[in-house]
């Protein structure tokens, strides 16, 4: 945990990702990343020389119509003395039933986006946490070069102006591989997808393809983030 909390410090002090007197939502899906990010934000706070507050957010995408079970999460944030706030949502329902959506993904992102930004909002946050990690970052850049011609990717840090809202991005100097080593050794209470594409989706082939490309082109991830830092591509 140690290991991973100075990523996670050396990420927020070399984006200016955290000030005094911030109040961040974190989203929480439930999976290893949000709770990991979760972790390490709460962990941090003992010692970063500066204050925040933390809110957890969960939006349920309520699949197959039935609410998830978080209360594994509720005790978590309890244990860090901080509150936790679920909101049931109609994703699945507008999604799969009613657009019945070949490709999900995208629409998903977006309406779980919106909605994130005004729940943060009407919490009275002034930023939001995301879990988004290095691979993440990597995956990201080939998704848009190849689907869209275009060298970029998603920003360490994002001002959201139409909300007034800030969004950071705190995992970007960690691997996937080290999170989930870290939530395995703290039993972190991972709430497993019940999506239907879960594994299937344009990013997962991705990943795929870039562990192929690993295999004639070592250090290839690396090689790509230094490359986005490098040409400070999307403000990295």
């Amino acid at each position: 945990m140690q290991k991973l909390l100075s990523y996670v410090r050396s990420a927020c002090e070399h984006y200016d990702m955290i000030n005094d007197n911030d109040k961040i939502a974190v989203g929480v899906s439930g999976g290893k990343d949000s709770l990991v990010l979760l972790t390490a934000l709460c962990e941090m706070r003992r010692f970063y020389p500066k204050k925040y507050d933390i809110i957890a957010i969960t939006l349920d995408p309520c699949f197959e119509n039935t609410h998830t079970d978080y209360s594994d999460i509720e005790q978590l944030c309890s244990s860090y003395g901080i509150e936790y706030v679920i909101k049931r949502t109609e994703l699945y329902h507008i999604i799969f039933e009613t657009r019945k959506e070949k490709n999900p993904c995208s629409l998903c992102a977006r309406m779980r986006r919106g909605s994130l930004h005004d729940l943060a909002k009407e919490l009275g946050c002034n930023k939001i946490a995301l879990g988004h990690h290095s691979d993440d970052a990597v995956q990201t850049f080939f998704m848009n070069l190849f689907e869209n011609g275009a060298a970029e990717c998603f920003s360490p840090v994002s001002f959201l102006s139409r909300k007034n809202l800030t969004m950071i991005r705190p995992l970007i100097f960690t691997k996937e591989k080290d999170i989930a080593r870290v939530a395995k050794k703290i039993n972190l209470p991972v709430v497993q997808s019940r999506c239907t594409v879960d594994g299937s989706t344009n990013r997962a082939k991705t990943e795929e393809l870039i562990k192929e490309l690993e295999k004639q082109y070592p250090a290839l991830r690396k090689k790509v983030l230094n490359a986005l830092q490098k040409g400070n591509i999307s403000k990295w």
